[in-house]
């Protein structure tokens, strides 16, 4: 591995070098700091973790101390997990998915705005969110003549960047020098009304740049790290997992075999987790060939598609690897440069590309409701779990848009099909297709009362069937509209009577 000061190679740059206690020195409270990294990928974790211990040392001297931080979405422990812990957060962006940042969230300490990926970039570009103090960035290496190469997420970065009024370099020697050419950054978006289309035609075009353009005059610290991504455990599917992908594999056959899509696909988009890989791994016996991916994340499934053939292309705006993956895949990254392609989340969530693609969309949720209601972010109703992410960029602009869960929680005592869902993320204006263990309901075409008695037969586990088409016969007969039929007294007694008992089962 090459050693942390031969990553810095262009002099004014190497004379701003300094330990990450120097630069957090530098961060003033009350800040609103832009910060890189996307799913636990590319963001800076010795600033994050020094600017925490002096948070923490003022909250013990009586002081007042919390930033404001936006990032691409979620981080690791290194910074969403030490600014919460040390209750250091005042507002976070877009998407969280740490267990101390959780509980300040939900305990009511830090104010969270839970919103949609692509969204952010152009509101803080547009001043929404005020003045960018400063930027805290990832990347991999300065190059001699000043151009910056990114790291292992692009995320918001060139948004934080040009926005903010200074900005931290971390520079991290355990990042792969061959990630360097696999990114394309495109600049020169603009602002209405003159903001112009993204001229991306294909899910492996290349538009921009593969380098990050830093202001030399913003730098006010460069600090050389040398620490892993955060990499999350993969699990092997599990028997709902697999029955979903098969769910969806078998659904994708029959619209190729009527002619709805291609016998290659349209380009497939899949969240993160471990439904979001039991269907890629399925996808390597299902008879598509030439597949390519226009998605957020890189998971090891993804790669595993690229490895057998199966998958030409992959573009994306961060990785997302198993410890596994990261171990099997970061030392040959160079082999994929051609076939993997890293963009901003401007483009890669980009509502106009997604629709102009056709892409295929896969993604998890907590639960759904009879019409088609989806909730992908709380518990219950009032908890935050993570957040949405851009799971509404894509269901709302896909070709085909999936929402998958299996059809019970909590060993049985949940059920994730419910007569209201208890937060609404996507209505049912917006999803296509509801998938669980129990089966598939295609909604396309149908009225809300036809789409109900399809999920209650379909998708619903057999422990909530019967009730669930109780609730809706009533429904129909003693709702005062016939459209959408509920009955407002009932329609949330499943979830507070798990509140009360622990289980949904009347």
């Amino acid at each position: 591995m090459a050693s942390t000061s031969s990553r810095v190679l262009n002099s004014f740059f190497a004379q701003r070098v300094m330990s990450a206690d120097e630069a957090a020195a530098l961060i003033q409270p009350g800040s609103m700091i832009g910060m890189s990294g996307f799913t636990g990928s590319g963001y800076p974790k010795a600033v994050p973790t020094a600017l925490a211990k002096r948070i923490e040392a003022a909250h013990e001297r009586g002081e007042s101390f919390r930033v404001s931080v936006l990032t691409g979405a979620s981080t690791g422990p290194e910074l969403d997990g030490a600014l919460g812990r040390v209750n250091g957060v005042e507002l976070r962006a877009p998407y969280q998915g740490d267990a101390e940042l959780r509980k300040r969230i939900n305990g009511g300490d830090a104010n969270y705005m839970d919103i949609h990926l692509s969204h952010l970039a152009q509101q803080v570009d547009y001043g929404f969110f005020g003045k960018m103090d400063l930027a805290i960035i990832e990347v991999t290496a300065i190059l001699e003549d000043g151009r910056v190469v990114p790291s292992s997420s692009m995320g918001n970065n060139t948004t934080w960047v040009e926005r903010a009024d200074k900005v931290i370099l971390e520079v991290n020697a355990g990042q792969p020098l061959e990630l360097e050419g696999m990114h394309d950054i495109f600049y020169g978006l603009g602002l209405p009304p003159n903001r112009i289309p993204l001229p991306l035609l294909k899910s492996n075009q290349r538009i921009g740049t593969p380098y990050l353009k830093v202001p030399q005059e913003k730098v006010i610290a460069v600090v050389n790290t040398d620490i892993g991504d955060r990499a999350s455990p993969f699990k092997e599917p599990d028997e709902a997992s697999r029955k979903i992908a098969g769910h969806i594999i078998n659904f994708l056959e029959w619209e190729v075999k009527k002619g709805r899509m291609p016998s290659n696909l349209f380009p497939l988009q899949s969240g993160v987790g471990n439904i979001a890989n039991a269907v890629l791994f399925g996808l390597e016996e299902a008879p598509f060939e030439g597949m390519a991916a226009y998605t957020e994340v890189i998971q090891d499934g993804m790669v595993h598609l690229l490895d057998v053939g199966k998958l030409t292309s992959l573009s994306a705006t961060a990785f997302s690897l198993s410890p596994e993956g990261i171990e099997k895949i970061m030392p040959k990254i160079g082999s994929y440069r051609n076939q993997i392609v890293i963009r901003q989340q401007e483009v890669s969530n980009n509502p106009e590309i997604i629709r102009r693609l056709g892409v295929i969309t896969m993604n998890a949720m907590i639960e759904g409701d009879i019409y088609g209601n989806v909730n992908s972010t709380h518990i219950m109703g009032s908890s935050m779990q993570n957040g949405i992410g851009g799971s509404g960029d894509f269901t709302r602009n896909g070709y085909i848009t999936f929402m998958m869960a299996p059809s019970t929680a909590a060993k049985g005592k949940i059920s994730t099909i419910v007569p209201m869902v208890s937060h609404v993320d996507h209505t049912e204006h917006d999803l296509q297709v509801m998938v669980t263990d129990q089966g598939l309901a295609d909604l396309r075409g149908l009225s809300p009362k036809q789409r109900a008695r399809l999920i209650i037969e379909n998708c619903s586990h057999p422990d909530f069937r019967p009730a669930l088409r109780d609730y809706f016969n009533r429904a129909e007969k003693l709702a005062p509209g016939k459209h959408t039929p509920h009955l407002l007294d009932e329609s949330l007694s499943w979830h507070s009577r798990f509140v009360k008992t622990g289980s949904m089962l009347a």
